[in-house]
């Protein structure tokens, strides 16, 4: 059985606009790829400049549209700029993904002060920050779509990741606050909570834990479904959530993690 993802596009997003942060690697880079097939105009937001520029590079050569802002998450002054950077360029703002997110693995007393309010800043104050100033942009264009990066371990807790598991559990949260807040106004807020997926990211849980990226591998295996995930295959649960498919969908938080969590 094949473990590609189809890439044949259905101008699913066709028209739209979309903000999507961490959009450099990963997941971020995987569904800004992929909304461009879909039809969406993207806007490609990341620290990594170099990074950044490469995707939306990439995705122009394909034929999409896409631009991109450099952008700190946990700035509010940067966020504000974002969304207005978005309308200027593109003229509106429909669907906004939250997915710009780190990790410290490590217990509450291994953790370091800066280190936890740094994870609370990028994972949750930054969906705050870039909510607060499109929300009001997408009411008054009659409605919009917010999707964050939420984690299986948003739902259950996991070993020597504290700070992060807070981070997540309160971004799970918030989706549902939001929902609730501006359904009136034709906004769904959803979250995806993947397991283990095969980004930077997870490369680098394996460095801060001391372990073989091999042994490391094998362990996040240990699901129903027998490996871990690829950027791919979140992008699609995005475009799913971003898509009119999931037009009674709100306040929902989509676990895509391989099985991992079915037995907790």
């Amino acid at each position: 059985m094949s473990n590609s993802v189809g890439t044949k596009s259905s101008g699913t997003l066709s028209g739209k606009v979309v903000l999507i942060t961490g959009a450099a690697s990963g997941i971020g880079r995987a569904t800004a790829q992929l909304f461009a097939r879909e039809g969406a105009a993207v806007v490609v937001a990341d620290i990594n400049e170099t990074e950044g520029q490469a995707v939306a590079q990439t995705i122009r050569n394909e034929g999409g549209k896409a631009v991109f802002l450099r952008v700190d998450v946990s700035k509010a002054a940067e966020c504000q700029s974002a969304i207005e950077q978005t309308i200027q360029q593109l003229g509106r703002l429909d669907i906004l993904f939250n997915n710009a997110g780190i990790i410290r693995r490590a217990s509450v007393v291994e953790t370091k002060e800066e280190e936890w309010d740094r994870i609370m800043a990028i994972n949750v104050k930054s969906i705050f920050l870039l909510s607060k100033y499109a929300i009001p942009v997408m009411a008054k264009a009659g409605g919009g779509i917010i999707i964050n990066t939420a984690s299986g371990w948003g739902i259950v807790g996991g070993r020597d990741a504290a700070a992060y598991c807070a981070s997540k559990g309160a971004v799970v949260l918030l989706t549902k606050a939001m929902a609730i807040d501006h359904g009136g106004q034709n906004i769904r807020v959803n979250c995806i909570c993947p397991g283990d997926i095969d980004t930077a990211m997870l490369h680098s849980e394996a460095r801060q834990l001391g372990k073989p990226w091999e042994q490391f591998l094998s362990e996040a295996a240990q699901r129903p479904l027998g490996r871990i995930g690829r950027p791919e295959e979140i992008a699609q649960a995005a475009l799913y959530l971003a898509s009119d498919a999931s037009s009674y969908v709100t306040g929902s938080a989509l676990v895509v993690d391989g099985g991992g969590l079915a037995g907790s």
